[in-house]
């Protein structure tokens, strides 16, 4: 199984996060922020990945520290639980509408990290969450992770629609490009043999 436990604790934040690539969607998150909370569960449901997430961050200040370093361990644990990358899709795609908000994400397990975030969010705030930090989430996953993932919002108005469909279309898209590829069981995806 595809799995890892990542245990990351600094002056901001202390997290422990639990991963199983090839679950049922069964998450059970608890970061202080409701809105992260709704974001990380959707998140899980939609990939068909188990995730627990617990983190004690200094939400007295924002919510700044709490995504980011959530978004850093994620990554953490995608690219361990992936390994070598041996049998995967290796690349995924999804469009994925939520009522008005049409958005697009495409990723590349290639072993380099890069965010190609173009998201026009109409409103600063969802709730009491500061809606930069979507971008700031997925920059750290990214990096910690090694896949090349572009988020693209395609059409939207309401920011907790846009917000929600980039999630939800980032778990889809990285479901496929983590899924096993039948006829290259095996195989590193790659003509370097290395990814």
């Amino acid at each position: 199984m595809r799995t890892a436990e990542i245990k990351r604790k600094t002056n901001e934040t202390d997290i422990t996060l639990k991963l199983n690539l090839d679950g049922g969607g069964v998450s059970a998150v608890d970061t202080g922020c409701g809105f992260l909370d709704h974001m990380l569960t959707l998140f899980a449901a939609h990939g068909r990945f188990d995730l627990k997430i617990y983190c004690e961050g200094d939400i007295n200040v924002d919510y700044h520290h709490t995504t980011e370093d959530i978004g850093i361990v994620l990554g953490q644990a995608f690219k361990e639980a992936l390994a070598d990358k041996r049998g995967i899709n290796r690349y995924g795609d999804m469009i994925l509408p939520m009522d008005e908000a049409l958005v697009m994400t495409a990723a590349d397990i290639s072993g380099r990290g890069y965010l190609g975030f173009v998201m026009q969010i109409p409103t600063e705030k969802v709730g009491d969450f500061d809606t930069e930090l979507v971008e700031e989430f997925f920059r750290a996953f990214t990096r910690e992770s090694g896949i090349t993932l572009h988020v693209r919002m395609l059409a939207g108005s309401n920011s907790h629609h846009i917000i929600e469909a980039a999630f939800k279309s980032a778990a889809r898209c990285l479901k496929k490009a983590v899924s096993a590829d039948a006829e290259n069981a095996g195989a590193i995806p790659s003509t370097k043999g290395v990814l």
